[in-house]
Formats: C-alpha cells, structure tokens, sequence
C-alpha cells in the first residue's frame, strides 16, 4: 500500500464505522480516524453519501479515491494488505463466515435501529448526542433543531427497515436470542469460527457496539442477560494486540463448535426467510414483503440493497467448487439457510 495512512471517516453511532475501525485496528493497518461532518473534514465525495467511508491517499498524501459500504472495504484491503486476514484460506468455511457477516449487517442492524428509534431514552440519547459529532460548539439552539431534525427523521423510517408494532417481538427476542448464543460461542472460544475473527465476528459486533454499549433499552437486556457480551464488545473493538500466525486459529468447517452451529440455526429461522421473501417482493415488484419468523407475521417494505446482498451471497456459493458447495450444504442442512441458496 501507499505510504500514507488511508482515512477512516465516520461516527461514533455508526455501527460500520465502528466495524470498520475496529478491521483495521485489528489488520493493524495505519490509519486516520477522523468524523464525519466535522471541521476536521476535508474528505473528497463519495460515490454515495454513507458512512463508514475510506479514502485511499494520493502518492503526494493527498486524498484519492473514496469508497463506502464495509463488507467490499473489507474485502479489498484483503487483496492490498498481507497478513491477519479475516478470510479463512478454506474457502467452504469462508463461505459460512461471509453469511455470517450478512447476517451481522442486513439482519441485526433492525435491532439496532429498531432500539434506538423507539424507546423515549433511546430517542433522546441518539437526538441529541448524532449531531455532537459536527462539533461541540453547536449552540442549543442549533443542538435542539438537529435534535427536532434527526429524531423525526429516523422514526419515520423505523417502517421502512422493518421496526414497527407488529414486528417487536420477531426483531427483540430476536434480538435476545443473538445474546444467548454468543455466550455460548465465548464458553468454548474467543469468536465465532475459532480463536480468531474473521468478517463474521466485525460484522455482528458493529451492530453490537450500539445495542449493547450505546442505546440504553438494549444495553439494559444485554447488562441484565449477557454481560459476558458485552466485554466480548469491548475486546473487538482494537484486537490489534491479538497474536496471529499464519491461517492458525480457525477451526474447521467439519468441527464447527456446537455454539457456532446454534447460530446458523438463528440465521436460518430470521435473516433467511426474510432474506429470500425480500428477493420475491423485488422480482414481483410488490409494495410489501411479507413472511413467517418464528411463527409469527413479519412485514415491511422492499429493500433494494438486500436483494443485492442475496444475490451475491448466492453468486459466492456458486463460485465454490463442487467438493465445496456439498461441505457447506452438509453444514447448513437443518438450520433453515438451505433456503438462501435455493
């Protein structure tokens, strides 16, 4: 890579930004941090207005090229970057690792934002403290019109990414259910495939760095129901000092811990069905995606940026090898995810 530090531009209330903060520390890749939207901000354009964003540097220092969305950041500093790779060199279980990281941030991500745009505290932290990132020196005037701005905002789209009354009790026990399986998965290991993170692990603990550190309801049920987790949090976040050696660490894919198993079982039963009957919504152009989680209703509108996700998720499996797509096949069988791959 260029000699330069690339730059990291994000928030603090941004789960990718986090995510992708704590990838770097963790690939011990130099960088800057700097927040979005503040003075310190003289970052070029991007392609499309979202955080995190990564702007790679000029031979001269200057900024370059711009990029956003995490999971393409992530896999393109796996081909600029040697060493502590996320990506397991089997590439079956890099397969169940990269659906694990989907579910982290196409499924878990309603949680986050279903806890932070529905509850009165939670409303109140996000309102006032999201635009302290511009900068401290907002007046209350302008603090209380950001406020007003932000809030009204956020919970207007609460529906559109699937928060709302009648999908409460799918997105929290949900939710709960995520919890009590990671603490399963840190009985027997560090992280999800093993002893050490891959895509999988970043992309849950984005999400979680706000629902069990940030956003007061979901702290609350992660405080009282997995405390364990919430250290688990506080570590991914500058794995930096984590030893590595080589592809070491990873376990394999035909001795994938139980915990680890129960969780493709959680994906199965939530991100899956949603996942598929979202695609089926798109195909058919219809107003509403409707399907059973759980045994219960779950609606909201169409995604476009998850019909994509599908759709490569699928054009990965494809890509495996005939010996590899029947060892991911023999993993998934019985966890409702054979259906993604339908």
């Amino acid at each position: 890579m260029n000699e330069h530090p690339i730059v990291l531009a994000g928030q603090y209330g941004s789960p990718y930004s986090l995510k992708m903060r704590g990838v770097l520390r963790y690939r011990q890749i130099p960088f800057r941090w700097v927040l979005r939207n503040s003075k310190w901000d003289d970052l070029p354009t991007p392609p499309v207005q979202l955080i995190p964003m990564i702007v790679y540097p000029n031979d001269d220092g200057s900024h370059g090229e711009a990029t956003v969305d995490s999971s393409p950041q992530i896999m393109r500093l796996e081909t600029e970057v040697d060493g502590r790779s996320l990506v397991p060199t089997d590439p079956a279980l890099a397969f169940i690792d990269m659906l694990i990281e989907d579910y982290g941030d196409e499924w878990v991500t309603k949680a986050m934002y279903h806890y932070r745009w529905t509850y009165d505290d939670d409303i109140a932290k996000a309102g006032y403290l999201l635009p302290a990132s511009s900068g401290l020196q907002m007046s209350s005037d302008q603090a209380q019109q950001m406020y007003d701005f932000i809030t009204q905002r956020q919970i207007g789209r609460r529906e559109f990414v699937g928060s709302s009354d009648i999908n409460l009790p799918v997105i929290e026990g949900s939710y709960e259910r995520l919890l009590d399986v990671l603490l399963e998965v840190v009985a027997s290991h560090d992280f999800i495939l093993g002893d050490r993170p891959g895509r999988g692990d970043f992309g849950i603990f984005g999400q979680l760095t706000q629902l069990v550190k940030w956003d007061p309801t979901s702290v609350a049920v992660a405080t009282k129901r997995a405390p364990k987790v919430i250290n688990w949090v506080d570590r991914m976040d500058d794995l930096s000092w984590l030893p590595v050696e080589g592809d070491d660490g990873w376990v394999s894919l035909e001795a994938l811990p139980e915990a680890t198993n129960k969780l493709l079982v959680e994906i199965g039963r939530t991100y899956a069905p949603f996942m598929v009957a979202n695609a089926e919504a798109l195909q058919a152009g219809a107003e509403e995606v409707v399907c059973q989680i759980e045994g219960q209703t779950y609606r909201q509108a169409p995604f476009g940026y998850q019909g994509k996700c599908l759709e490569w998720l699928r054009k990965a499996y494809e890509a495996l090898s005939e010996p590899d797509r029947s060892r991911v096949d023999a993993v998934l069988v019985g966890t409702g995810c054979e259906q993604l791959l339908a």
